[in-house]
């Protein structure tokens, strides 16, 4: 006997295209079988939909970047392309909602650059007027995050601190120790 696959056959069902955002990426798509996943330490992604147009988008950013800094690593350059792109698509700004993930501390002895992206974020959706629904900010560990752009589901998954040595390079940093004033020698 031959049957047909219902839709509410979960056997059956399409596995979604999942699409990856990078640090320094964003992804905007109006599909309802594209997931976008990534992974964040002291990075911040911001999901972002419009319900009515039926698009939606997430960035990844590395640094808050308020003022006068360059490249898509930076929040401000981040969340404005991100806010762009979905009203190119059709997205109205006072329809958006955004959900927040990200801005973990996971190494002590370093500046807390993830409470830094976290308050920005939460400023710059306050500042614009943009409609916050939830998400997961700041904490100490790394998580990954799926967003369906279309309906605005969002999952997230918090890796296990063994699973954090992902973020070792952050640690591994050179930690720049002051020089001392041995001489007279200047270099311009």
């Amino acid at each position: 006997m031959n049957r047909t696959p219902a839709a509410h056959d979960h056997a059956y069902a399409a596995e979604p295209r999942k699409i990856h955002v990078i640090q320094g990426e964003f992804h905007v798509a109006d599909d309802d079988d594209v997931v976008l996943t990534t992974i964040l330490g002291s990075c911040v992604a911001a999901c972002m939909r419009d319900p009515i147009a039926g698009v939606g988008g997430m960035n990844h950013f590395l640094l808050p970047g308020e003022t006068g800094d360059a490249g898509l690593r930076y929040g401000v350059q981040s969340m404005e392309l991100l806010v762009n792109a979905l009203l190119r698509k059709g997205a109205r700004r006072e329809r958006l909602e955004v959900k927040l993930f990200g801005g973990a501390h996971l190494f002590d002895g370093l500046s807390d650059v993830g409470g830094q992206n976290s308050a920005f974020a939460e400023r710059f959706v306050r500042d614009e007027g943009l409609v916050y629904v939830g998400g997961s900010l700041r904490g100490d560990r790394a998580r990954r995050i799926q967003f369906w752009p279309v309906s605005g589901r969002a999952r997230q998954i918090l890796l296990a601190p063994t699973e954090s040595k992902v973020f070792a390079t952050e640690r591994r940093q050179p930690v720049v120790k002051p020089v001392e004033d041995i001489g007279a020698l200047e270099l311009f």
